[in-house]
């Protein structure tokens, strides 16, 4: 077992026994492949709007599902689930990480009912699956705004298309 890494019911548990510790929650969600300085911002700066950050992870299945594969690149996520996880644990603002298969973090929001719902500022509530979930249960759903132009699509399509002789 790796500190910071839980499964949905033993993070409800944690949370239960200790709402002091995480409530109020922050929760945020994504693939996290190839972490850059754009996601650790982005981290830090939703960790600032509550007491505990928890991410949501796609698993590798969700990821190969929401980034399909290009012709002549490989296969995503790059890293495996459980590394990519481990990485995100270990990170300053992060204090949970669950792993979620779905190609949504719907199931994890109604779960966890987190006060702060972030994403980043690419989206708007039109284009977010989640929030009439968080809406719902009367959650607050806050959008920071990207300091770092950066992708990990565009890191891997950077790499794969160098012509290296």
């Amino acid at each position: 077992m790796i500190p910071g890494i839980y499964t949905l019911n033993e993070l409800k548990q944690a949370i239960a026994a200790y709402p002091q510790n995480w409530r109020p929650l922050i929760f945020t969600n994504g693939c996290f492949d190839l972490l850059h300085a754009g996601h650790v911002r982005y981290l830090q700066a939703a960790r600032k709007l509550g007491r505990a950050l928890v991410v949501g992870l796609n698993s590798d299945q969700s990821v190969r599902t929401i980034k399909p594969q290009a012709s002549g690149f490989p296969t995503r996520p790059i890293v495996p689930e459980l590394q990519r996880a481990e990485v995100l644990a270990a990170l300053k603002p992060v204090d949970g990480v669950v792993i979620f298969a779905e190609t949504t973090s719907i199931r994890l929001v109604e779960a966890l009912q987190p006060e702060v719902y972030v994403k980043g500022g690419d989206y708007t509530i039109a284009t977010l699956a989640e929030a009439p979930a968080v809406q719902a249960y009367g959650g607050r759903i806050e959008f920071i705004q990207v300091e770092v132009p950066s992708s990990t699509s565009a890191i891997v399509n950077r790499i794969f298309s160098c012509n290296y002789q």
